[in-house]
């Protein structure tokens, strides 16, 4: 099939509602923000703006999670500054209250009239249903009577010590940070030092074959590909799962199995907010290896809570990297001769660093990438193969088929695979650790359900 640059990216790149893209986001649970950035009830308010709405969330006086329409409608007040209080947010500029649901509960700067009850039901505000599990909060935009249940992820099924999400705010098309998950010959050169210990991590130490050997295969729920690197006289396989619309489970090392992923939810057609997951099935993490974690040398980069403004005036609430294209992510030319193949320190920095300024299109705002001018080559198949099915899934729902993964959530119960093996051939190689790419399908915890959405 071959696609223009027109309708292809078009179709991929653009997430407002009623695009062919948004439409297919919003058929699926999505990460909001993190569980604990509400932390207590009738607490501050956090500004979203996710597929290009505007949005507040709340936890209100019974633990509930609401998000709701960033704006009061009455004089258009943001809510953001309201008073959370007793089950609803409520605007400081005329008293205009509202609950989870959207629904309008008071309007105290007039004498109710006789049609008051059809008054408060007319200035009821956009709200979307909420779950919580494995530290996340999840919102649905789509259609109320297709709401599908959570992904059976396995890492939504464990307790909360096992598990360490993150977000942070990525200034780029979602498309092109997650085209990065799927890219693994750049892990033998973005992600690699100069010099490698024998007893280093696994992705220096057994990535050195920049030009990997690719086997793909489709699933309902996305798809699988194995990538073959040569390592000695035996072979180094990273087995990664796509997950639709925007989800990875991304190989770790070759000893203690450490799941590990992210997602990349649209804030907008140029901005994205990145989740990331990590998880031990068998135990919980230790405080040493959270405080890894939280270093920011891989997924979350160093960042800080904050607020930035958005070009069309709304502000948000979010993480900011610390390296940032304001600050040439902090590359170090020495670093960049003697030690790592940048000389940027983290993972996700190195990452950004090319995503975040890459070309944009000709007369549009900083954000989606003008690939006219891009070759792309064969260890570019996964990235070939997710444009052509996210392009095929976003025409047949426009069509009016429906996307199967998205009602069939024990297909996300899957891990990705490392392994050094003797074995060269993909589907042989399957079938030996085949098994390992599964892991239990059990119904996710969750802690908070707020009400249907009110459109």
């Amino acid at each position: 099939m071959s696609l223009t640059q027109e309708d292809s990216f078009g179709i991929l790149t653009r997430v407002g509602p009623g695009t062919p893209m948004g439409n297919l986001f919003r058929r699926f649970w999505l990460p909001a923000l993190l569980s604990n950035e509400l932390p207590e009830v009738d607490g501050a308010p956090v500004r979203l703006r996710i597929l290009c709405e505007d949005l507040v969330a709340f936890r209100d006086t019974e633990g509930r999670v609401g998000i709701v329409g960033a704006y009061c409608p009455h004089k258009m007040a943001p809510l953001f500054f309201g008073r959370n209080e007793q089950c609803g947010i409520r605007c400081v500029y005329h008293g205009w209250k509202f609950n989870v649901d959207g629904e309008c509960v008071d309007i105290p700067n007039i004498i109710p009239p006789d049609n008051f009850a059809a008054l408060k039901e007319k200035a009821r505000i956009t709200s979307y249903p909420t779950r919580e599990a494995g530290g996340i909060v999840w919102i649905y935009m789509g259609p109320q009577k297709l709401m599908p249940d959570l992904p059976g992820m396995e890492w939504l099924t464990l307790p909360a010590k096992h598990v360490h999400t993150s977000r942070w705010f990525h200034k780029s098309n979602w498309l092109q940070a997650a085209e990065g998950e799927i890219d693994t010959s750049h892990i033998s050169f973005l992600h690699s030092v100069l010099d490698v210990p024998e007893d280093g991590p696994d992705r220096h130490r057994l990535a050195r074959d920049g030009a990997p050997q690719i086997e793909i295969r489709d699933t309902d729920y996305g798809f699988i590909y194995g990538a073959r690197r040569r390592f000695e006289d035996r072979y180094y396989w990273r087995v990664t799962q796509w997950m639709l619309p925007m989800w990875s489970a991304i190989a770790g090392g070759t000893d203690e199995f450490i799941g590990a992923g992210r997602a990349w939810v649209p804030i907008d057609d140029y901005h994205t907010t990145a989740f990331a997951y990590q998880y031990l099935p068998e135990r919980p993490y230790s405080q040493s290896e959270i405080k890894e974690i939280e270093s920011g040398g891989a997924f979350p980069p160093r960042s800080t809570r904050g607020a930035t403004r958005l070009p069309h005036g709304y502000v948000i609430d979010t993480f900011l990297p610390t390296a940032n294209q304001g600050n040439d992510y902090l590359i170090d030319r020495n670093a960049q001769r003697r030690e790592s193949f940048t000389g940027i320190w983290g993972v996700n920095e190195q990452d950004r660093a090319l995503q975040e300024c890459m070309p944009s299109l000709p007369g549009d705002q900083t954000g989606i990438v003008d690939r006219s001018g891009e070759h792309l080559v064969k260890s570019d198949l996964p990235v070939m193969f997710a444009r052509r099915k996210l392009t095929k899934l976003a025409r047949e729902l426009a069509e009016g088929k429906e996307p199967v993964a998205a009602l069939q959530s024990e297909q996300y119960a899957v891990r990705a695979i490392a392994r050094v093996s003797p074995i060269a051939d993909y589907n042989e190689f399957m079938k030996v650790h085949g098994n390992e790419g599964k892991a239990a399908s059990r119904t996710p915890q969750q802690s908070t359900v707020a009400a249907p959405a009110a459109n």
